[in-house]
């Protein structure tokens, strides 16, 4: 399946003042997929598996002279490591921690050879390393499928043309608003995990998809249990499914477990976090730009990685997801922010960590709250994100009376639009707001 980042490989690859590319991102987001796409543009290859093959990781012990290294990699593997013809791609490289100490000189030693690794727990390993790499190395995040990629597996490239050009003075063609509008349901309910989407496109089974979502929630936990593994994974679970629950308010930790205390919560919201599994959508007070700068890091609501995990867990009833007419009676647990904030996320830059936030007004007995607060051309922007095709705007009117701005925007299941200061935009046209 295309993805996006694939223009970002190929603009590493041609840049001659290119750093070692390290790819980042949770497990099964595609990583391993695109490098070896990219590949396809070499003329040799030559894929290292620190997981699946553990007997390498014995070339990166004593010195590490890459030297050395490049010459036993090549016997081991007979596959020529030659500046400008070979990828050379270390994958899973958190289970070899001299690997991921030895990328620096990579850099050094050898500026001509294409050097890529990746890694689904590299934080966990991180922690490990006094100092890694600054100057050296280049850092690419890469999330699940956007909506946009997730039309563009289905065959509808010519409809998302019309998405990339409408605005709220020219909105989608009515007909085509309502088929997008059926899309996104599918994407909702599916989520943007690859291995998912792809037995959904195949299939076209939503029951296929879910036995492939039950499948990773396992395989995740079970991951972090490898790096943690005097943390009880039903704790992790509990927590997990303590996100979902707590889903579109403030995240409290009192509520968060029966038996685990406030350092177990939080030890747990750290080890999902880095394997990243959850964002966390700071409170800000956005006075000012950027917004992070009068962040409150103690208030925080969060989103997950997936929004077809999340569905998942909640428990979705199927029939009732089929037979809606809109979001509304199917947004349990909120998960029109969930998607919203997950694709500004896909969205924004993913060269640095994603950032996330929220206001809420904080005057005794007001319940004015704005989902996300973005800065778009040195601006603030707040983003109300709503479930159906109409809604009360209380909350942004507040806020942009307050902080004295020109405009706001709401997300909804309406097509573009205008009323007054506040600028409508669908939900599957979040891209629009982030570029």
């Amino acid at each position: 399946m295309e993805r996006s980042i694939h223009d970002q490989l190929i603009e590493w690859k041609e840049n001659k003042y290119r750093k070692v590319l390290l790819l980042r991102g949770a497990r099964q987001v595609g990583k391993t997929w695109s490098v070896r796409n990219l590949a396809k543009d070499f003329k040799y290859y030559l894929e290292v598996n620190f997981e699946n093959d553990r007997a390498i990781q014995q070339f990166f012990t004593g010195d590490l002279d890459t030297s050395r290294i490049i010459s036993r990699l090549s016997a081991y593997y007979d596959i020529p490591v030659k500046p400008g013809e070979t990828l050379l791609f270390f994958d899973e490289i958190q289970a070899c921690e001299p690997a991921l100490s030895s990328l620096r000189f990579f850099y050094e030693k050898h500026p001509d050879l294409h050097v890529i690794a990746a890694g689904s727990l590299f934080e966990f390993a991180l922690k490990n390393l006094p100092s890694f790499g600054i100057g050296r190395i280049e850092h690419l995040f890469m999330y699940p499928m956007s909506f946009q990629e997730f039309l563009i597996a289905k065959g509808k490239k010519n409809i998302l043309e019309m998405i990339n050009i409408a605005n709220p003075y020219s909105p989608v063609d009515p007909v085509f608003h309502g088929i997008l509008t059926e899309i996104l349901k599918e994407f909702l309910y599916v989520g943007g995990m690859p291995e998912v989407v792809n037995r959904y496109i195949e299939t076209d089974e939503l029951r296929s998809a879910q036995h492939i979502l039950d499948q990773y929630l396992t395989g995740l936990l079970d991951d972090l249990n490898k790096y943690r593994q005097k943390y009880p994974i039903t704790r992790l679970r509990e927590i997990f499914d303590a996100v979902v629950h707590q889903s579109g308010n403030r995240f409290k930790l009192t509520l968060a477990s029966r038996v685990a205390n406030y350092y177990q919560i939080r030890e747990a919201l750290e080890l999902l976090e880095m394997a990243g599994l959850i964002y966390r959508v700071y409170h800000t007070s956005a006075s000012g730009i950027p917004p992070g700068a009068q962040a409150d890091h103690s208030k925080f609501k969060i989103v997950m990685i997936d929004h077809g995990l999340f569905q998942r867990i909640l428990g979705l009833n199927l029939s009732e997801h089929l037979l809606a007419k809109d979001f509304s009676s199917i947004n349990k647990g909120n998960i029109a922010e969930q998607f919203a904030g997950t694709e500004i996320i896909k969205y924004s830059s993913n060269t640095v960590k994603p950032r996330l936030f929220y206001w809420q007004r904080e005057t005794k007995g007001s319940h004015a709250e704005v989902d996300y607060i973005l800065q778009r051309e040195g601006n603030i922007l707040p983003v109300e994100i709503k479930s159906g095709t109409s809604g009360k705007m209380q909350s942004l009117h507040v806020f942009l009376n307050e902080k004295k701005l020109p405009a706001g925007i709401r997300c909804s299941l309406e097509n573009f639009n205008q009323y007054g200061n506040i600028e409508v935009y669908p939900l599957y046209a979040i891209k629009n707001i982030c570029t």
